[in-house]
């Protein structure tokens, strides 16, 4: 590589061969997947008005104060490249008029950036899928979601994870709930870390869930939300962990598990690689593998009416990394060419192959000799060799797919 080749940005990667066929796989598998469950597939654009994400995400959050792209187009609009979907989504639901479809099912997958140190499985540019149900308040929507989510992570192969899951109650349970806890680390205020310290007054959850060890040590003895619960909020949640249950997903409590923007209602939630367990060893301490909450209150802050929400993200990277490596696929057929005045039947051959629905390969240039050679290291289920005006077969497979690739090969008059 030349001195005067332009690098690829730092925090952005080149996707290619089984990295790729892995983070295809992802995607292919969550499309699949919500298929099944009938979520609407959505298209947002890749950058919104700066506030629709300062609103939405909140002006003292990292990813608003540090990390989002922002820039100021020729309009005089500040712009900024989207650091998540929700907020986009939750926009265009509003502008859009998709309130006539509530309670509706959307989800989506692309690209998102952030500033932030690139490290393993994280990148300034990264992948997500994500998934949302707006307009249903009802405990059935957090459990529709988890179960959707239980069932990717199954349906990709990934073991060895585990649903954590915590309740920040209703709006009263939360507020009250808040309040103790402001009383309690003003107390120690003097000893908690100095992010901790910003963070008191403005967002007292976020120090539950610090890891700094100067506040890790009054974390234990912190006011717990289950005393703070109102009725209507230990109901909500006893349905979605009796859903979880009837639908067969298992979870585990995690009382430190918060969010500390003030829209988020009742569920919060992640899936977190148990300890020891090869997820775990993949990811090292980025240890969440998807994540979500409930967010009654976030339409609000864009100026729309009282909207119950909730929804999910997971980042495809991450998810790329557990599944393992995926190697090209195979070829159904591989069509060797080793006459070259029969070049143009094998070109002909090798179409009606595709548009019979099989994937094929043509190998008609390079050693004649080395045709074949090349076509049994692709590993293809057939290859039919074309020589001296003939057509021979070689079956590499045998079986169901063996009987499936006759059968097309005789209805194509090439068997």
């Amino acid at each position: 590589m030349s001195k005067n080749t332009p690098k690829a940005i730092r925090g952005t990667q080149d996707i290619f061969g089984a990295d790729a066929e892995a983070f295809a796989y992802v995607v292919e598998t969550f499309e699949r997947v919500r298929k099944l469950y009938r979520f609407r597939r959505v298209e947002m654009p890749v950058f919104e008005k700066t506030e629709v994400f300062s609103r939405a995400i909140g002006e003292t959050t990292d990813v608003v104060s540090k990390e989002m792209y922002s820039f100021e187009d020729r309009g005089g609009d500040s712009l900024t490249l989207r650091p998540e979907f929700t907020a986009g989504i939750a926009r265009a639901f509003l502008t859009n008029g998709w309130q006539q479809h509530a309670p509706l099912k959307v989800a989506a997958h692309g690209p998102l950036f952030r500033y932030e140190r690139p490290q393993k499985g994280r990148y300034r540019q990264f992948h997500q899928i994500d998934a949302e149900i707006i307009g249903a308040a009802e405990p059935q929507a957090d459990v529709e979601l988890l179960a959707m989510a239980d069932q990717l992570l199954k349906e990709l192969g990934i073991e060895g994870v585990t649903l954590h899951l915590n309740t920040l109650g209703d709006a009263d349970s939360r507020e009250n709930w808040r309040a103790a806890l402001i009383e309690y680390f003003r107390a120690v205020k003097g000893d908690l870390s100095e992010d901790s310290q910003e963070r008191l007054e403005k967002n007292p959850l976020r120090i539950l869930d610090s890891k700094d060890r100067r506040d890790k040590v009054f974390l234990a003895d912190a006011p717990k939300i289950d005393d703070f619960l109102t009725d209507e909020a230990t109901a909500f949640f006893e349905s979605v962990t009796s859903g979880l249950d009837a639908a067969g997903v298992k979870w585990q409590r995690a009382e430190s598990l918060v969010r500390g923007l003030d829209y988020y209602r009742h569920t919060a939630f992640e899936f977190i690689p148990d300890e020891g367990s090869a997820a775990a060893d993949a990811l090292g301490a980025q240890s969440t593998v998807l994540g979500g909450g409930r967010y009654d209150g976030l339409m609000e802050s864009l100026g729309g009416p009282a909207t119950p929400a909730v929804g999910w993200a997971a980042g495809i990277e991450r998810l790329a990394m557990l599944v393992g490596e995926k190697g090209e696929p195979q070829p159904d057929i591989v069509v060797v060419v080793e006459d070259d005045d029969m070049i143009a039947t094998g070109q002909s051959a090798v179409s009606a192959i595709r548009n019979a629905g099989l994937s094929a390969e043509i190998i008609g240039t390079g050693g004649k000799k080395k045709r074949f050679d090349k076509a049994v290291k692709l590993g293809s289920h057939v290859i039919i060799a074309m020589s001296d005006g003939e057509r021979r077969l070689r079956y590499q497979t045998e079986g169901p797919v063996r009987e499936r690739l006759v059968a097309a090969l005789k209805d194509l008059g090439l068997n």
